[in-house]
C-alpha cells in the first residue's frame, strides 16, 4: 500500500483492530476482510483496497466497523491475540538489546525526548510565526508520535488491552454472537 500511514490513521479512530492487524504480520488477514465488506470482493488487491478506504462515504463507515467485527470474530475463533503478538515483539526487542548492549535505541529515545520538549519549548515560549509554520507542527507531530514509541518501548503499553476489552463487550452486544 502506498499510503499505509494515512490509511492507518483513517483506521485508527474507526476500526483499531484491522488498523493493528494491517501494520503487523496479519497485514492480508485484514486487506481480505476488508476487501470483503468494502468491495464485496475477498481477492481484491490491496491498492483496490486502499483506494476504497480513502475514498470511504459516511456510509462506508458501518462496514469498516463490521469488517473489524468479522475480523475480531476470527482472530478469536483462531486463538490469534493481537496484544501479545505486539507485547511478544516488544520483548524481543528488548532481549536484543540487552544482549547485544546496543547503546543506540537508548541515544535515539534521547533525541526523541530532548527534540520533543524543545520544540515544544519553543513553541510556549515564541508561538508560531507566519512562515513555516507548517514545518514546525509537522516536527511536532511527528515527535509526539516518536514519544509514544519510546515511551511503549520502555514502559509498554495498555492501549491494546483497552482496546481488546472495548472489542469484547461490543460483540457481546452483537445479537447472535457466541460471546
Amino acid at each position: 500500500m502506498k499510503n499505509k500511514d494515512k490509511i492507518l490513521q483513517i483506521l485508527g479512530g474507526i476500526a483499531p483492530t484491522l488498523a493493528t492487524a494491517l501494520g503487523g504480520p496479519l497485514a492480508g488477514v485484514a486487506t481480505k476482510a476488508l476487501a470483503d465488506k468494502l468491495l464485496g470482493r475477498p481477492e481484491a488487491t490491496p491498492e483496490e483496497v486502499e483506494a476504497a478506504i480513502i475514498g470511504a462515504a459516511p456510509q462506508d463507515l458501518l462496514k469498516l466497523k463490521e469488517a473489524e467485527a468479522d475480523l475480531a470474530r476470527y482472530l478469536a475463533d483462531a486463538g490469534i491475540e493481537l496484544e501479545t503478538i505486539a507485547a511478544n515483539d516488544r520483548d524481543s526487542a528488548r532481549k536484543r538489546q540487552i544482549a547485544t548492549k546496543d547503546r543506540v535505541p537508548g541515544i535515539l529515545a534521547g533525541i526523541v525526548i530532548v527534540g520533543y520538549f524543545s520544540v515544544l519549548a519553543y513553541l510556549l515560549k515564541y508561538g508560531l510565526k507566519d512562515s513555516g509554520e507548517e514545518v514546525l507542527l509537522l516536527l511536532i507531530g511527528g515527535l509526539s508520535i516518536g514519544l509514544g514509541q519510546v515511551l511503549n518501548y520502555y514502559f509498554g503499553s495498555s492501549s491494546g488491552s483497552k482496546n481488546k476489552d472495548q472489542m469484547i463487550e461490543r460483540l457481546k452486544t452483537v445479537p447472535g454472537n457466541r460471546a
